[in-house]
């Protein structure tokens, strides 16, 4: 999975699944990478996802790159069937805003719950 982008200074930046590190990750054109949104995977780690952590480096703020690692996050997670379980702040307020849009388009998510959380305090 990756998608490109044009961020708010008009520059091409890239979305795209690192497996490796469980992290979307947002990159600048000359490859590197600006900021991610880490997750877990959840009690039920086939289908489920625990997003806990979205950060972008401070010398790349201002330019919407959260914006844009939440939002392919959601669709890539909804494309592949996982349930979204929302601990970080940034996935908690989308959720809030647009979860039935995201619902209707075929997405899910769920609340995180204490066991949610125990998984990322171990893992993390």
């Amino acid at each position: 999975m990756s998608k490109t982008f044009e961020d708010k200074t008009g520059a091409e930046v890239t979305v795209s699944l690192n497996e490796s590190t469980q992290a979307y990750e947002v990159a600048v054109a000359d490859g590197t990478v600006a900021g991610s949104a880490f997750f877990l995977p959840g009690p039920d780690a086939e289908t489920e996802r625990i997003f806990y952590h979205t950060v972008v480096n401070e010398q790349f703020g201002g330019r919407g790159l959260s914006k844009f690692l939440v939002a392919e996050a959601l669709d890539d997670s909804s494309e592949r069937g996982v349930t979204v379980v929302p601990v970080c702040p940034l996935f908690v307020k989308k959720l809030q805003e647009t979860g039935d849009d995201y619902i209707a388009q075929g997405g899910k998510f769920r609340n995180a719950t204490g066991a949610d959380i125990d998984i990322v305090k171990r893992q993390a």
